[in-house]
């Protein structure tokens, strides 16, 4: 049996969640999340908590498992606290603007300024040189702090770029002058 699978999955108060055959609904104070359910795996509502179950022991239905109650447990998370990732800009010359909850503009030393503009569901905050991404779904906080990054990501020599701000940058020692 999946360790994590198998877990029940507390529902907080002010939480709603709706189990149609083919949806799961859950409702909190930040908002509304949909996710499609995975056809090896069974879910129920038991009180105030959620069971996931898997329908055979076949490998797809085990591997499966696992990821419907993570997903389940990211939605019930994301719309009572919330997700949020935190970027850093550091190189000379480079500089950040809000140009509002969604959008960024940055000079990431290129020949020109680069926007960026968040989905609908995701606010960005802009702190002297560093991001916040925010939002109730993981999955697209995730995504919009990765795509952010790829902009211009950390290089080795002097660590200049996009990075995460847990993120440590494997530095090179670069040539050895005479």
């Amino acid at each position: 049996m999946s360790r994590i699978g198998k877990l029940p999955i507390a529902i907080p108060a002010g939480v709603t969640i709706t189990v149609e055959p083919d949806f799961i609904t859950v409702r909190g104070p930040k908002g509304e999340l949909k996710q499609f359910t995975l056809p090896h795996v069974d879910v129920a509502v038991e009180g105030d908590q959620i069971i996931v179950t898997r329908k055979s022991d076949e490998k797809l239905a085990k591997s499966q498992h696992g990821l419907m109650r993570s997903l389940i447990n990211n939605m019930v998370v994301g719309v009572t606290k919330g997700f949020e990732k935190k970027l850093e800009i550091n190189g000379v010359g480079f500089r950040l603007v809000s140009k509002g909850p969604q959008e960024i503009e940055m000079g990431l030393g290129l020949s020109h300024p680069v926007s960026y503009k968040a989905p609908e569901g995701v606010t960005l905050a802009v702190n002297k040189m560093e991001i916040t991404v925010s939002g109730i779904s993981k999955q697209q906080v995730g995504q919009t702090a990765a795509e952010i990054r790829s902009l211009k990501k950390p290089e080795p020599y002097k660590g200049k770029g996009i990075k995460y701000a847990d993120e440590t940058i494997l530095r090179k020692a670069g040539k050895a002058g005479k």
